[in-house]
């Protein structure tokens, strides 16, 4: 039986900005896998069951909910747990998600997660999906229709209280055609170049020159 493991960001708590992927997602799924705090794997206090709830509402769906405790304590043996979870779930079900609040790129466990099912199972990991959602910041500044960033200003994400040493992910954006990127400098860059339109090009470095305007540097952090 062929597995299929979707990673599927939630947004900032309201169904309705849930992206289209995401829907989509659930409908493929067998099962979704959401996480609770609770240890009795009750979902009382669950934000993420409330939304899956309500986007299968919306979809006319019924869908078997596994939980999965997510006690938060930035512990890598909850997170060994959690993906264990996932990994046994794949075992009766073909096709299934496991859910994040806002966007699985912004500081979510979904990445420790991936880490470790790579590990335990490549096949797994190889052929996961991570579907990205709206930012609680993103969905903040609309509520106040107030920009975060115009012209050529800057956004700064940071978290406020640190466990250590923080290190840093540049997102280099609005280049000018033919520009070199020598300027740049050196770091773990990607360069995504128009994105989701058919000529999109994903690259594992930076490239010299920019030949297309949608092109976007990542320089991430070396963890």
């Amino acid at each position: 039986m062929s597995q299929k493991l979707f990673m599927v960001s939630l947004g900032p708590g309201d169904a309705e900005l849930l992206t289209y992927k995401a829907l989509k997602a659930f409908k493929e799924s067998d099962a979704i896998c959401v996480p609770t705090k609770s240890e009795d794997k009750s979902f009382t206090k669950s934000i993420s069951y409330t939304i899956v709830r309500d986007a299968l509402e919306i979809l006319g769906l019924k869908k078997e909910i596994i939980p999965v405790y997510s006690p938060m304590r930035f512990n890598h043996n909850d997170w060994i747990n959690e993906a264990d979870v996932i990994l046994k779930t794949l075992q009766t079900y073909k096709k299934v998600s496991f859910v994040t609040l806002g966007d699985a790129a912004i500081y979510s466990s979904i990445y420790y997660l991936l880490d470790i099912i790579k590990e335990k199972n490549r096949v797994v990991y190889e052929g996961c999906e991570v579907i990205p959602g709206v930012t609680s910041f993103s969905a903040a500044s609309a509520e106040v229709q107030k920009a975060l960033c115009l012209g050529d200003e800057e956004l700064l994400i940071k978290p406020i209280n640190p466990r250590g040493k923080v290190k840093t992910t540049e997102i280099l954006m609005r280049p000018k055609l033919g520009m070199s990127t020598q300027e740049l400098g050196d770091g773990e860059f990607y360069t995504f170049e128009n994105m989701y339109l058919k000529d999109a090009k994903i690259t594992p470095s930076k490239i010299q020159k920019v030949k297309k305007y949608m092109t976007l540097f990542i320089n991430f952090a070396r963890r």
